[in-house]
């Protein structure tokens, strides 16, 4: 692996570890040096890995690239207009996956089980979460939901096409990692769900920025 990747990681695991002690102690300012760390190092590290050699790479740099400004937007705590930005800038790089994933060679019964799968897992979401979301989030979470469920779904399908797992282990970890924000924003704010949240969607972007180096 070269070195650049590897600082990338290590800024990354930096910034992460930073983020959650900031997080513990209700420290917004290190929080607001740690989460940008992280998300910048998982656009660098897919610029290094190659990003904009290919068109695919390129819709998955635009995803990263979202993906991190939604991280600033929600580093305020409450659910206003910036925290709409941040689903929204979240959802924009969600759709820039599912062009990329989409544009990839797809197996018919691939696409079937994870549409059924997401459906299933989707409706079980919304009965959970919507009776605590406010009325004027409800469409939006209810659309942000729909759209992680289409990124996951042609993740399945490239992967069950031929292409890499680690497409499918990145959209799917995304998609988990959004429980933790949902649970947390809506239901009950807790350390726990940022421990395991986190974790769980910076590792996962970076799973996701690692694909464009395998021959997409």
């Amino acid at each position: 692996m070269p070195d650049t990747i590897l600082i990338c990681i290590g800024i990354l695991a930096a910034g992460l570890s930073l983020s959650l002690y900031a997080d513990y102690h209700q420290n917004k300012l290190l929080e607001a040096l740690g989460k940008p760390a992280a998300s910048l190092s998982f656009i660098a590290a897919g610029y290094f890995w190659g990003a904009w050699d290919s068109s695919y790479g390129r819709w998955v740099m635009a995803g990263l690239v979202f993906g991190a400004i939604g991280d600033v937007l929600l580093i305020p705590r409450g659910t206003g207009r910036v925290f709409l930005g941040g689903m929204l800038s979240f959802a924009l790089g969600h759709l820039f996956y599912v062009i990329g994933f989409g544009a990839l060679p797809q197996s018919l019964p691939g696409l079937a089980i994870a549409t059924v799968g997401m459906t299933a897992f989707s409706i079980g979401i919304l009965r959970w979460l919507m009776p605590h979301v406010p009325a004027n989030f409800k469409r939006p979470v209810a659309a942000y939901i729909v759209i992680i469920g289409l990124m996951v779904v042609a993740a399945v399908g490239a992967s069950s096409a031929g292409g890499s797992i680690w497409l499918a282990v990145g959209a799917i970890g995304f998609a988990c990692s959004d429980l933790a924000v949902a649970r947390h924003r809506f239901v009950q704010p807790a350390f726990f769900n940022r421990l395991w949240g986190l974790p769980l969607y910076f590792v996962s972007q970076l799973v996701i920025a690692s694909t464009v180096a395998m021959g997409h």
